[in-house]
């Protein structure tokens, strides 16, 4: 590895780094732990291209302090998942930006998820239907293996043949995919909820739809969802080993 690298790769470390200790400050320890992994992997990647001796010494001290903390943030949730108390809370303020949905749901989503159940009202209009298919598309690139996908939503009694339509699109398209799309409608549905057979329950305010329309076509904000202005809602992430089915 080149050691002109070495900048760049230690400014990334310390950037993600800092984000774990933020992330662990506000008690979002998911989130946190994820990010001390990626920071740790980082800062071994930038141990092992260091020739410095001194360097090495100050780079292991650093990384074992990481990797404790770490450790106890993982002995943290994992007891907490057992007693089944597990429950965190993102607020996204208005406006707020960096809320993708692949920035939201990557700390839940791992190797062993294979099915995904989405309840929201509101997949009726063109843009909600593009929020459902950006979530489906996220899943896709995600480090997982996802099989199927149950969605109940309610049915737009104005539009409805659009958005049968586009669903059926979706379903379709995901098909090619490997992975099977399940529409349901209710006329009750009221919550919001999304799980995960890994036995991750997110649960957002303003469900999928907490996107603000954009300023213009070509403003910033509008491909790159991280730079996206949010409106306000909560995030409450619960986890549950005995994910329900139904």
């Amino acid at each position: 590895m080149s050691l002109n690298c070495l900048p760049g790769m230690e400014t990334s470390a310390i950037s993600v780094l800092k984000r774990a200790v933020e992330l662990d400050h506000g008690s979002r320890f998911q989130e946190s732990l994820v990010c001390y992994q990626e920071g740790i992997q980082l800062l071994l990647d930038v141990l092992k291209a260091v020739k410095d001796d001194s360097k090495k010494v100050h780079y292991r001290e650093k990384i074992k302090g990481y990797m404790d903390r770490a450790e106890q943030i993982k002995d943290h949730l994992n007891k907490e998942k057992d007693e089944g108390k597990y429950h965190e809370q993102i607020k996204i303020t208005d406006d707020a930006t960096g809320f993708s949905y692949e920035t939201l749901f990557k700390p839940y989503i791992r190797e062993g998820l294979t099915e995904v159940w989405v309840e929201d009202p509101y997949i009726r209009h063109v843009h909600q239907l593009y929020n459902f298919l950006r979530f489906c598309e996220m899943l896709l690139k995600a480090n997982c293996n996802v099989k199927k996908i149950h969605l109940l939503t309610s049915q737009d009694e104005d539009g409805s043949s659009q958005q049968v339509s586009a669903l059926a699109e979706i379903k379709q398209s995901l098909q090619y995919q490997n992975v099977c799309l399940e529409i349901e409608y209710s006329p009750t549905i009221h919550d919001r909820e999304i799980r995960f057979d890994n036995g991750w329950i997110i649960k957002i305010g303003r469900g999928l739809d907490y996107f603000k329309k954009p300023k213009g076509r070509f403003s910033i904000g509008y491909c790159d969802y991280d730079l996206r202005e949010c409106h306000e809602t909560t995030v409450d992430v619960f986890h549950t080993k005995h994910t329900k089915k139904t």
